[in-house]
């Protein structure tokens, strides 16, 4: 996705109704976006039920074209991978899959553009709905944010120096936010030929808003921030809108993007073996 585009879009009828928006921005310094960001819409509701619906977001290492490639090939790949899956697969298994295959897309990608190889790398984070359920995955500092009667939570935790060190004990949160380690990644996507991939499954409620975010925005707009600002606007478009300025407007040396899923309603469904049944 290029810079400052923004789509929506739901498929009639579905059993998980969802409204969504995407936008991403260079920022006030780069020339150039390294930031990628894709998604898989089902066109119908058998398809939503079947597959279900992925948002990824992406934001290449480096500073220089590489990023830009890295970030697009983790993306490429793992929409790819989604379109192709088997009906029904469980998203538990297939997302931390399919992100293990963007991985190793970029690692070879890395390794077949020049003669000896170069460093590529980038981060991704992706969600995966389906029924009354989400399922995150991510590598890297990227980020998911689920919003729910106006609150928002982190759904995942950046894979950083700094975060590592909160997690330890060593400096508290607020200390993370100015200390020298919260740029450096302990994991990326394309740095190796395995990635330590996290994930989690989650329940859905109607009127959830999922976030998922660059550290070009989410280090200069707070959770508190982005559940304000998207509370507060008639539209998930004019939502990303006014979360990327304020994120040029706090800082703006990064790429900032912001992809915004909003649910409308879920179908209750129960699993055994993995598989879904209709609840009563």
């Amino acid at each position: 996705m290029g810079n400052k585009t923004a789509r929506r879009g739901m498929p009639q009828n579905a059993a998980l109704e969802v409204e969504h928006a995407a936008l991403s921005d260079c920022g006030k310094i780069r020339e150039h976006n390294e930031d990628y960001l894709g998604r898989v819409i089902p066109a119908t509701a058998e398809e939503g039920r079947a597959r279900g619906w992925l948002f990824a977001l992406a934001d290449g290492v480096g500073g220089q074209a590489q990023g830009e490639i890295a970030s697009r090939t983790a993306v490429e790949s793992l929409l790819a991978g989604f379109r192709a899956s088997a009906p029904g697969e469980p998203l538990a298994g297939l997302l931390p899959r399919l992100v293990q295959s963007a991985n190793h897309a970029v690692y070879e990608t890395g390794m077949g553009a020049a003669p000896g190889g170069v460093a590529m790398a980038t981060t991704l984070v992706a969600c995966a709905l389906r029924y009354d359920r989400v399922v995150v995955a991510h590598v890297g500092d990227s980020r998911c944010y689920l919003i729910r009667r106006g609150h928002a939570a982190s759904l995942t935790r950046d894979h950083t120096m700094a975060s590592e060190q909160v997690r330890l004990g060593i400096i508290s949160s607020r200390q993370a936010e100015g200390a020298e380690g919260r740029h450096v990644l302990l994991r990326s996507l394309g740095s190796n030929l395995f990635a330590n991939v996290e994930s989690a499954e989650h329940l859905l409620v109607s009127g959830d808003l999922l976030v998922l975010c660059s550290d070009g925005l989410h280090g200069s707009v707070g959770a508190a921030d982005i559940a304000r600002l998207i509370n507060r606007s008639p539209t998930l478009d004019m939502a990303a809108q006014s979360l990327i300025e304020l994120a040029n407007e706090r800082d703006g040396n990064d790429n900032s993007s912001v992809q915004l899923i909003r649910v409308r309603g879920v179908e209750r469904v129960g699993m055994y073996r993995g598989r879904p049944y209709k609840l009563r």
